[in-house]
């Protein structure tokens, strides 16, 4: 029970910016403006990079990543600070509060640290410009925001971690329009020496280490400045570093004027008009900064701006000759055709499997609980992802090429990821149920109320549409005339493998939303376990710890297998042979994987083989 939430409080009252009704619907159409310019502004900037080819250096793959930083976290705050403005009382459940304390933690600590990265940058380009390619090389680059994400990852799951052990009293109105860490500490009647203390340390480290690298980066630019005779050469060098220290200057001074004012009575308003600076203005002004004093992004916006409207619908279209595809398949043995291809009728098995979970599970209210409300979910993406890739692989065996159109090529892709992403994301959805399940038994109806499951599943899709549509939306490529697919079906790196143009932003797309797709779910998995296996180690008799271990053993299982294929397909060795035992290990995870998580949860699991039994009884007796 002390991992989790252990006051009385099971939801909080966010106070908002001010308790005057006639600045309610001023402020909400104000508020609405600035979220509406900061979407645009960032997702512009983020289509832009991607889009233009002048645009793929360093510098504005850092930028890229700044904007869909500010994006995210104005996105975490802004809608419910809309939300009070038309409702009487803001309120914010328990595990809500906790959830916008973690990624507002996250962002925040990211942005910090994605500005120390574009310094550095910036001090390589002007301080050693010769050396430029190879020290900020793509690996270079691309290790530069993993670490800048898990420094964000790192702080906001300690924070949030510390937070969750705060008692809260009856008192639960925050004092702010969103959950803060200061906010709710106040609110604590608990001891919060241990928040404070890790709160000094992650601060310090987080505020002190980018503040140090900005700082000595433009040290030496300055440095590098001076030595320049020119006054115009000066000028020049200096304004490519103009837009970059307007940005730090608004967001290190709006967080300083914030949180290192006096803390008097009067302070905690003073406090809301900055942090409204450094969290709703700040990430509206970044894109409008690097766009106005920027030359570069100016003259690409001005070249699209400049076409004709049909030359900028052709640009989104395929600019390959390519109209088809062929896909390989598994072999090109004749004598393997029809035997794989009875094997993989195993499809059957799957529909069945995975239609039969989510028939069971809805005609038996036994089964009406959140975890197996999260299993037919499930079940329900297996059966899809498992139709897009099982039926195309089964015409291969039966024709002699086995053709796909682009447009039927670029479908199956995106439904694959939907579907592939949001099986990670719902495994994970979960492990969360079984942490609350079992570590706090008394507030799981509380905590997984209907609402959460609801919303959690609605992430779940949400996050698997968003990486699908990156994705898809730029796939957009030059194809070669040799439009043989080297695999069974069109996944990422084999169509990559065919195009003849720059595929750097794709690689880049990858590496991100691959590290955001694999790393959050995987540590969610991860911490939750970690507590479910300490809760277990707790029990003294043997009985109690089997019966704990057994209860999740299901979901253990389906995890491995999925993580475990997945892994052997993706981080192998790129070698000439790593293709053909990518093919096979990619069939256990789109396919045996399917096949295999009914069998699991229903051979495994009590409670299924109970209500598949009740219901045999019955159908018996009438």
């Amino acid at each position: 029970m002390a991992t989790g939430n252990n006051s009385i409080v099971t939801e909080f009252i966010l106070a908002g910016l001010t308790e005057k009704p006639e600045l309610q619907l001023l402020l909400f159409l104000f508020f609405l403006g600035v979220y509406v310019v900061t979407v645009m502004g960032n997702l512009g900037m983020i289509t832009l990079i991607g889009l233009s080819s002048h645009l793929h250096t360093p510098m504005y793959y850092f930028l890229s990543s700044l904007s869909f930083i500010d994006l995210c976290y104005s996105t975490v705050i802004i809608p419910k600070i809309l939300v009070n403005f038309v409702t009487e009382k803001n309120i914010i459940s328990y595990p809500e509060c906790m959830t916008q304390l973690y990624f507002f933690i996250f962002f925040i600590i990211s942005e910090g640290h994605i500005l120390a990265v574009m310094a550095y940058d910036r001090y390589v380009a002007i301080c050693k410009p010769l050396l430029y390619n190879v020290t900020m090389s793509y690996q270079v680059c691309s290790w530069l925001v993993v670490e800048v994400y898990m420094m964000g990852l790192i702080g906001a799951t300690v924070h949030t971690g510390c937070m969750l052990t705060v008692v809260f009293c009856k008192d639960k109105i925050i004092n702010h329009y969103f959950c803060d860490l200061f906010p709710l500490l106040e609110l604590s009647c608990s001891s919060t020496y241990i928040n404070e203390l890790v709160l000094l340390c992650l601060s310090a480290f987080n505020i002190l280490a980018p503040t140090l690298a900005i700082f000595g980066s433009y040290v030496s630019i300055i440095a590098s400045i001076l030595r320049i005779h020119s006054t115009e050469g000066r000028s020049k060098v200096f304004s490519t570093c103009s837009s970059h220290i307007l940005a730090v200057t608004i967001f290190y001074g709006s967080a300083a004027f914030m949180y290192l004012q006096p803390s008097n009575v009067s302070s905690m308003e003073q406090s809301k008009v900055s942090s409204v600076f450094y969290t709703t203005i700040v990430p509206m002004l970044n894109p409008l900064i690097y766009s106005i004093r920027n030359k570069d992004v100016k003259v690409v916006l001005n070249k699209i701006i400049e076409k004709k409207p049909a030359e900028r619908i052709m640009d989104h279209r395929n600019h390959s000759s390519v109209t088809e595809f062929i896909l390989s398949g598994l072999t090109e043995l004749p004598e393997l055709q029809l035997p794989l291809f009875l094997l993989f009728r195993i499809y059957m098995v799957t529909v069945v499997g995975n239609v039969g979970m989510i028939t069971l599970i809805g005609i038996s209210s036994y089964l009406h609980t959140p975890t197996y409300y999260f299993l037919s979910s499930l079940s329900f993406i297996d059966l899809c992802q498992s139709t897009v890739i099982t039926a195309k692989m089964l015409v291969k065996f039966v024709t002699e090429k086995n053709f796909i159109s682009y447009t039927e090529c670029m479908t199956q892709l995106y439904l694959f990821l939907v579907f592939a992403i949001a099986e990670i994301h719902m495994l994970a959805a979960m492990a969360y149920d079984c942490y609350v399940a079992f570590c706090n038994p008394l507030l799981y109806n509380v905590i997984m109320s209907y609402h959460v499951c609801f919303w959690l599943t609605v992430g779940v899709y949400t996050l698997g549409i968003i990486g699908s549509t990156i994705h898809t939306g730029f796939m957009q490529l030059f194809f070669s005339k040799a439009n043989l697919v080297n695999h069974y079906f069109c996944d990422l790196f084999p169509l990559l493998q065919l195009a003849c143009s720059s595929i750097y932003i794709n690689e880049l797309l990858v590496l991100g939303l691959s590290a955001f797709n694999i790393l959050t779910p995987a540590l969610n998995i991860f911490a939750s376990y970690s507590f479910i296996i300490r809760s277990i180690l707790h029990i003294r008799s043997t009985e109690g710890r089997s019966k704990g271990f057994s209860t999740y053993s299901s979901h253990i299982s389906a995890v491995t297998i999925f993580y475990g294929s997945a892994a052997f397909m993706y981080l192998q060795p790129s070698n000439v042979s790593s293709m053909d035992q990518s093919k096979v290990s990619s069939v256990f995870c789109t396919i045996i994987v399917s096949m295999l998580n009914p069998m699991i949860y229903s051979l495994r699991n009590k409670d299924v083989k109970f209500a598949l039994k009740k219901i045999l009884e019955s159908r018996a007796c009438s």
